[in-house]
């Protein structure tokens, strides 16, 4: 049995055509529920009642950490290829309805049809988890990876056929951005094209960070899982956790960014007057997943985020969550997106006494005000360690993201025993800010190459310019006119090939590129050039000192158009 847990604000289903020999007699109407967990759930061959008991057992688990009561089953064939037989998974869902009814309040959505789903999964760390059950749960069994054939190994075209165009993953393929490989399951192979948009979104986001005065750090990918048992994630997210033992120890890879930051607060004291510390990192991050609940981009195993820790004072909460609330406009500005906040607040099963609470809720409601933004209460929807603000983002067409958040947290400096010198000279605990804007980059760039729809604006771009030759004549001066775009630093290509102007213009047009330089022999004689923009606009007669301003101007700026 495969089980993807969600834990969702809200989840919208409509059954449109039953698929399978065996199904449920329902209306053909939109469901929706709110603040629920939702089991997507794959029966497989061989899975019994006490297959599900496992799986009930860990839900009921699952449960008490989030504070739920409210469950959703949700058969979802998708993320197993050894399915059990129509009227065997029906039973065994229809067994772990039952069975978690007699203690919470359960829904089921229909089994045996195509259904149209929308799901707003919310923004805290426990979120997502996916799990594994069978005959051979709870062992540790690693079985060997069968060989590999060289032509095999590379996810070809048919394996994601039938997309639509407007797919990142469809449109990922056609502008030779990412591909992913058999030997390397749901981790993203970066070809240059879209290793280019990787590293300008980085860049973008180390500007903001800078100029907010964040320090950069970076720490080791593996670490022993004591780490995690003092931070408490080896009891919450082990499941998740890629881990192995070693004649040095229990070791992990990191699955969040915190727990080592947090080591480079505890190497040395602190004084009130350094506060607040805000560091970024850009590190991997490694979290286990089972492979049908691997979707292109939007969920992988091997992930980088933009991830930023700030160690602050109480009394200094309210001003760094406005300076990260202007850092979000300004980003999501860049992109042409537009957003909304949600502010979550004390779950019932919380640490900390309720004044904390209340005085750390009313600073982030002071900070959404004061930055203008508009924000709807999710009431005992925090993390139990802290409130927090959620943001939904929204593409070109409309769609709601979950990307930026930011989060109040009073528990692992407890954990951790942190502390700085106050005013007063007496030890005080820090409270840390946990806070991405873009989220995992990985996800992030599949929002943006469909948002863009694969027409990025010139500075994102991993062509910004294709230099183009009308005859062999003017070849040489070609080169000169590229050669100067590269020289100030713009993303230039040279086609000089004999095939026809026409096949060449498809072919700019084809990869999405913002200019394309026409020259023939009266822009050689004049020393100029002729632009032809990817909407199909041409302009001749252009000095090329002219048109590197431009552009250059376009790129600094990071126009989105």
């Amino acid at each position: 049995m495969k089980i993807l847990q969600l834990d969702v604000n809200r989840i919208t289903f409509e059954p449109i055509a039953p698929e399978a020999s065996i199904y449920d007699n329902v209306k053909k109407e939109e469901v929706s529920v709110d603040n629920t967990l939702v089991l997507l759930i794959s029966v497989e061959e061989g899975d019994t009642e006490q297959t599900a008991e496992s799986a009930i057992n860990d839900t009921e688990e699952y449960l008490k950490k989030l504070s739920r009561d409210s469950v959703l089953i949700y058969p979802f064939a998708h993320l197993s290829n050894s399915l059990a037989k129509p009227e065997d998974a029906r039973r065994i869902l229809e067994y772990m309805y039952k069975n978690i009814k007699e203690r919470h309040e359960v829904m089921k959505a229909p089994f045996g049809w195509t259904k149209k789903l929308s799901i707003d999964i919310k923004g805290h760390p426990l979120a997502e988890q996916s799990r594994s059950y069978g005959k051979d749960e709870g062992k540790k069994i690693y079985k060997k990876v069968r060989p590999v054939e060289a032509n095999t190994a590379v996810v070809r075209k048919s394996d994601w056929a039938g997309l639509p165009n407007t797919d990142h993953r469809s449109i990922g393929e056609r502008l030779d951005l990412y591909s992913f490989q058999e030997v390397s399951p749901s981790m993203v192979y970066w070809h240059p094209n879209g290793h280019i948009i990787y590293r300008e979104l980085v860049k973008f986001m180390r500007e903001l960070e800078e100029a907010c005065g964040y320090e950069e750090t970076s720490t080791p990918v593996v670490a022993n899982t004591a780490l995690w048992h003092v931070s408490g994630h080896y009891d919450h997210y082990k499941d998740n956790m890629f881990m192995f033992d070693t004649d040095m120890g229990s070791l992990g890879l990191k699955p969040m960014s915190c727990p080592s930051t947090i080591l480079i607060y505890k190497s040395r004291k602190w004084s009130y007057r350094e506060l607040p510390f805000r560091t970024a990192t850009f590190d991997k991050l490694y979290r286990k997943e089972i492979s049908g609940a691997l979707t292109g981009l939007f969920r992988v195993m091997e992930l980088t985020q933009d991830d930023g820790h700030i160690f602050l004072a109480e009394e200094q909460i309210e001003s760094e969550s406005i300076m990260f609330l202007e850092m979000v406009k300004k980003a999501y500005g860049t992109f042409g997106m537009k957003f909304t906040a949600k502010l979550s607040t004390m779950p019932d099963n919380h640490m900390g006494d309720d004044a904390l609470w209340d005085k750390a809720t009313s600073a982030l409601k002071h900070a959404l005000e004061n930055a203008g933004i508009k924000y709807e209460v999710k009431d005992k929807e925090g993390a139990f360690y802290g409130p927090k603000i959620d943001f939904d983002v929204f593409d070109s067409m409309g769609r709601a993201w979950q990307c930026a958040t930011m989060q109040l947290d009073y528990q692992q400096p407890m954990r951790f025993g942190l502390e700085y010198t106050g005013e007063d000279g007496k030890q005080k605990m820090p409270v840390i800010i946990h806070r991405a804007v873009l989220g995992s980059l990985e996800r992030f760039i599949a929002v943006l190459v469909e948002h863009f729809n694969g027409k990025f604006p010139v500075w994102l771009a991993p062509t910004q310019v294709i230099v183009m030759s009308i005859s062999e004549q003017v070849v040489d001066y070609a080169k000169e006119v590229h050669n100067e775009l590269k020289k100030h630093g713009v993303r230039s290509i040279l086609d000089i090939s004999d095939r026809t102007m026409q096949y060449k213009i498809r072919d700019a047009k084809m990869k999405e590129v913002p200019y394309t330089i026409i020259l023939g022999k009266n822009e050689a004689e004049g020393k100029t050039i002729s632009i032809r923009t990817r909407s199909g606009k041409q302009n001749n007669n252009i000095s090329i000192e002219a048109f590197i301003e431009q552009v250059i101007g376009e790129i600094k700026d990071r126009k989105n158009v």
